[in-house]
């Protein structure tokens, strides 16, 4: 029997705001006087099979989340509504968000997807609702989580919306896999595949932020030497090795990791700048899906 190798799933890397001189240090452990770069800020819409996924939602756009915004130095912040629309869905259309871990940046906006049930780690929700009660001192543990959006995860679990694994997960949807990176770049961080075939060389890893660059993977030279991200509330001996499964289940093609806050993301794959001036990258096009870049 011969297999179509058309993707099952098309996949597009959103960029919604960015923030223009982020410190290298903080993307690549060790690199303390490398200067800074443009960081785009995105999350990952994965459309196929009657289903449109969501992986992360970015960040709302309500005072504390402006606050948040401004200290962190986001600009360019767009709405779902025109980020979507680019790809011809709305928010609405959203029926399943992934979300890789519970900083801000990634959870910060699941009000604006009303119909869709959320899947996250239970160690990530249980662990940075634990840190809330740590001592001012100990801060630094929930410095990137808004306390408000675990309390709309408690929402969501009252409403019937919220789905809290353990560990990895084979078909969260068909041909869609969970993979969990416990004590990396958070408590509970995972990462999603997306197998649009029978071989690694059909396989996409959405790496979350356990991958920020492209250096993170192939190393600060390119001598294929990891460099773990610089900000790790677990360690970065666990992260490099949550990499190195990465690059293992798409069979060694670093290629295939997606790193969402990677710039470079748009010279490797087709992309195009939108009327807001932030990219769409468009990863895979399923069989009989129209490109949307340009």
């Amino acid at each position: 029997m011969t297999f179509d190798r058309s993707p099952q799933y098309s996949i597009w890397v959103l960029e919604y705001g960015r923030v223009p001189a982020f410190p290298v240090g903080a993307l690549v452990y060790g690199a303390h006087n490398a200067g800074t770069r443009n960081l785009p800020f995105c999350y990952v819409l994965v459309k196929g099979g009657g289903h449109v996924v969501m992986v992360d939602t970015g960040v709302g756009d309500d005072e504390p989340k402006r606050r948040l915004m401004e200290k962190h130095g986001l600009v360019d912040w767009t709405p779902p509504e025109r980020v979507l629309g680019q790809i011809g869905v709305s928010p609405a259309d959203v029926d399943t968000i992934l979300v890789t871990h519970a900083h801000w940046d990634h959870i910060g906006n699941l009000d604006a997807f009303p119909h869709a049930r959320v899947v996250m780690q239970r160690r990530e929700l249980n662990m940075h609702t634990w840190g809330m009660t740590l001592p001012r001192a100990l801060g630094w543990f929930t410095s990137s989580v808004d306390p408000a959006d675990l309390d709309r995860c408690v929402r969501l679990a009252e409403a019937g919306r919220l789905q809290l694994i353990d560990g990895d997960v084979t078909n969260v949807l068909p041909g869609v896999d969970l993979r969990a990176a416990p004590d990396t770049h958070t408590f509970g961080s995972m990462w999603v595949t997306v197998r649009n075939g029978p071989t690694a060389d059909d396989v996409f890893v959405l790496a979350g932020d356990n991958v920020y660059v492209y250096e993170n993977m192939v190393g600060w030279s390119g001598d294929g030497v990891m460099m773990p991200v610089g900000y790790v509330e677990g360690s970065h001996l666990r992260t490099v090795m949550a990499v190195d499964s990465m690059i293992r289940e798409c069979g060694g093609d670093t290629r295939r990791v997606i790193p969402v806050h990677e710039a470079r993301l748009a010279d490797e794959y087709p992309s195009c700048v939108s009327r807001d001036g932030l990219h769409v990258v468009e990863i895979a096009l399923a069989s009989g899906e129209t490109s949307r870049v340009w």
